[in-house]
């Protein structure tokens, strides 16, 4: 259910709605410490600084939360604080660009933040045989219930615009809204119902202020005794470079280089969504089949070919041919990449330890990520040879899972 959340920041803040009207009110270049940057390759530069936050926060957040056992008090405060800077987004116009970003930034923030702790649960709540399940139980809730969201949304802002009812950006506006809203109120649910978190029965040897950063290091020294583990982070870091990007930086190809209007962009996005629902199940039912690695396997290759799809298309129909491919495998490659972690993990106590390692490599993609995809723009002046250089983290990233195998996990003492 907080999938069910917080899924609307994902879809209306990260995916459509606030990519279409930054697009909409933001001019070509935009003035920012003294120099003209260009618009997308700005609000990339604003995902890279997001993620790098929290790529820092999250280890100091994960010891604290492990030690003393409140992954729930965290989880709930980061949720919160992206609500509010959702809801603060009423205020962003044309006027104050700098501010909508510094918004954007504080929502991430937040978005991320709660992910933490939440993904820490999930060993906690289930038992490795339903983890795959859970998991693309999760991802499937999460995008059915941002396409609620989404629809109505929608509805507002095409009657406005087909109407002339003279709303101008108000409804855009009232998206930002109705998301913190959203967010914190189905929230309530996952915190009333999910259990206490385990406090490790270990004492941190550091301060719980810099201890995360120690616990980082020291499971990096323990992935030398699990390859299979290491090998398989090594692959995700570059695969979901390329996937994160592309979640991000979707809406801002498809406005500039296809030049679709806001709600042919919304409209795409909802497809991605509704398919990625089958898809999370689709990808859950092959790994029964077969087993992890190759289900993976499968998606990446999925992810190379729409790379090189959306570099050679021009129209919006083509679009939504590969807006329906991506939704199938996004979904898949989302929920098989948290639970062939979570099975692959030695057994710990200390699971957000172990998860904050999985988060930081997940920021830490990102921030590399959409740096390179808005440096890329800049100097080529345009982003389709920045989807050709995602498609090199994608080749990477499947070269090194073809080097991990399955097999019965170590126990930590």
């Amino acid at each position: 259910m907080y999938d069910w959340a917080n899924s609307t920041y994902s879809l209306v803040i990260a995916s459509t709605v606030f990519p279409a009207y930054y697009t909409s009110i933001a001019p070509k270049q935009v003035i920012m410490f003294g120099r003209a940057i260009e618009r997308n390759a700005l609000a990339s530069y604003a995902i890279s600084i997001s993620f790098l936050i929290i790529a820092i926060l999250s280890p100091i957040l994960s010891s604290i939360a492990d030690y003393k056992g409140n992954k729930k008090a965290f989880m709930k405060f980061f949720c919160y604080l992206g609500c509010i800077a959702c809801i603060s987004m009423i205020f962003f116009t044309k006027e104050n660009i700098g501010f909508g970003l510094l918004l954007s930034i504080i929502a991430a923030i937040g978005y991320c933040g709660s992910i933490v702790f939440y993904n820490a649960y999930l060993p906690e709540i289930a038992a490795e045989e339903d983890q795959d399940r859970v998991s693309a139980k999760g991802y499937a809730l999460g995008y059915i219930g941002s396409v609620i969201l989404m629809v109505l949304c929608l509805v507002v802002i095409i009657l406005n615009d087909n109407l002339n009812l003279g709303w101008g950006s108000w409804p855009a506006r009232f998206s930002f809204v109705s998301v913190g809203l959203w967010w914190a109120g189905f929230a309530q649910v996952t915190f009333n119902v999910l259990p206490p978190s385990k406090a490790s029965e270990q004492h941190p040897e550091h301060s719980i202020f810099v201890n995360g950063f120690y616990e980082l290091k020291k499971v990096w020294n323990q992935l030398s005794h699990y390859p299979l583990l290491k090998r398989y982070l090594a692959s995700f870091f570059f695969y979901n470079m390329g996937v994160q990007t592309v979640m991000y930086m979707a809406t801002y190809f498809a406005a500039d280089e296809i030049k679709m209007k806001s709600t042919e962009l919304i409209a795409t996005i909802l497809i991605i969504q509704l398919v990625a629902i089958f898809g999370a199940y689709l990808f859950s039912i092959l790994s029964k089949k077969t087993n992890n690695i190759f289900t993976l396997a499968v998606a990446i290759i999925g992810w190379i070919g729409i790379c090189i799809f959306a570099y050679i298309t021009t129209t919006p129909m083509q679009f939504y041919i590969l807006a329906f491919c991506v939704g199938l495998v996004m979904g898949g490659i989302q929920s098989m990449s948290r639970s062939t972690y979570s099975k692959l993990l030695p057994e710990t106590k200390d699971t957000a330890s172990y998860f904050s390692f999985y988060d930081v490599c997940d920021k830490i993609g990102t921030v590399l990520g959409t740096l390179s995809f808005g440096f890329v723009s800049e100097i080529s002046n345009g982003m389709r040879n920045s989807v050709l250089a995602l498609m090199t983290y994608f080749i990477v990233g499947f070269v090194l899972l073809m080097f991990v195998r399955m097999k019965n996990k170590m126990v930590i003492a």
